[in-house]
């Protein structure tokens, strides 16, 4: 089905949802409805202020059930160095604007925007099943990203604990795996992931998009502040839990200054590595971005957006498999050569993860009757 242009003329406060009630959202609006035609409230300490959380009126959070038949998903993506993910949750409240997987709920008959931030479906039996999956005599140990397309410490894991749940199996199993997040909610883990990393069974991205709050807070909304995440790295360091920094997405016109600042309050921290992704757009996606991106900086979305086509080839995505990520054209290699050159200062240089898949203890038979 084609996706419908973004008329800007239609972009106003009428159009959007009330300010009060969109506040703590990425989303300016469900403007994208579905192309396929338990309200919770909890607290978590996330960096932003008493005051920068209060005073509006919040949408309310809606859980439901993913029932899900299995929990590893796999890829055949030549851009991505792992075959196999597991996603505890379907959406995000973090409310990045700019999320990729924004366009899967789409599949649910809900629309990317709002609905992506607050109708989020748990996956209850993901212990369980992976436990199932890793005691099947045919599987064999390979590189698994855990958190990849929606966030697993988003802020209902604080009291769902179903990334937690994953990580023991992961452990017991001795299955490595590798989490990237946006949250200091996975400090809590450490009692997990600090024994997981003395046998070499674990690495952690933290992902830091800008250093600007008042940026973080319009662009990822529910996600911890920036310096929250710095922390986060410092104390991963501290606990001897291989831990990095992806600087993802780098948006050009809008967060692309901050590079070498960003990579060096990673290093900093006590990170190990840096990487990086360029905003990517598909679908969806771009009216969202499109959307916010003109009501927030009106001033200088043309040129943002003007930039980003820069380095797609005339369009604001390109889903070509070897420049997707890092994109392509002057702009794009500039990016690049200023990402490296950073890096090589500060010695992040990226280096794959050496994790130990021979510990691995499934395969056998018997598990699958306990």
């Amino acid at each position: 089905m084609p996706i419908p242009t973004l008329r800007t003329d239609l972009i106003t406060d009428e159009n959007a949802l009330p300010n009060r009630l969109r506040k703590g959202r990425g989303s300016v609006s469900n403007r994208t409805s579905g192309r396929f035609d338990a309200p919770d409230l909890y607290d978590i300490d996330d960096g932003w202020t008493h005051e920068e959380r209060a005073g509006f009126e919040q949408l309310k959070t809606i859980l439901g059930v993913d029932t899900a038949r299995k929990i590893i998903t796999r890829n055949a993506s030549p851009d991505i160095g792992f075959d196999r993910s597991i996603n505890p949750y379907k959406g995000c409240e973090h409310g990045c604007i700019y999320c990729f997987a924004r366009p899967s709920h789409a599949y649910l008959d809900l629309s990317p925007g709002i609905d992506f931030e607050t109708r989020i479906f748990r996956k209850p039996d993901a212990a369980r099943l992976l436990r199932q999956e890793l005691s099947d005599p045919r599987y064999k140990p390979a590189p698994l990203m855990l958190g990849i397309n929606t966030d697993a410490y988003q802020p209902t894991e604080r009291m769902e604990r179903i990334t937690r749940s994953l990580l023991e199996v992961l452990f017991e199993f001795r299955h490595p795996v590798h989490l990237i997040t946006k949250s200091a909610l996975i400090q809590r883990d450490m009692d997990i992931l600090g024994p997981m990393a003395a046998l070499r069974l674990v690495t952690v991205m933290l992902s830091i998009t800008t250093l600007d709050r008042h940026l973080a807070r319009i662009m990822e909304p529910r996600a911890a502040t920036p310096q929250r995440r710095l922390e986060t790295v410092r104390a991963l360091r501290n606990a001897g839990i291989p831990v990095g920094v992806m600087v993802a997405p780098i948006i050009p016109g809008l967060t692309c200054h901050e590079i070498e600042s960003l990579v060096k309050a990673a290093a900093n921290a006590g990170a190990a590595k840096a990487g990086y992704n360029l905003v990517r757009l598909p679908y969806e996606i771009k009216i969202l971005f499109e959307e916010w991106l003109r009501l927030n900086f009106p001033d200088r979305a043309n040129k943002v957006l003007n930039h980003i086509r820069q380095c797609r080839d005339g369009k604001l995505n390109d889903p070509n498999f070897g420049s997707r990520m890092t994109g392509q054209g002057p702009y794009a290699a500039l990016i690049a050569q200023r990402f490296a050159l950073a890096v090589k200062r500060h010695g992040l240089n990226w280096k794959p993860s050496n994790l130990d898949y021979s510990q691995f203890r499934g395969g056998d038979p018997q598990m699958t009757l306990f």
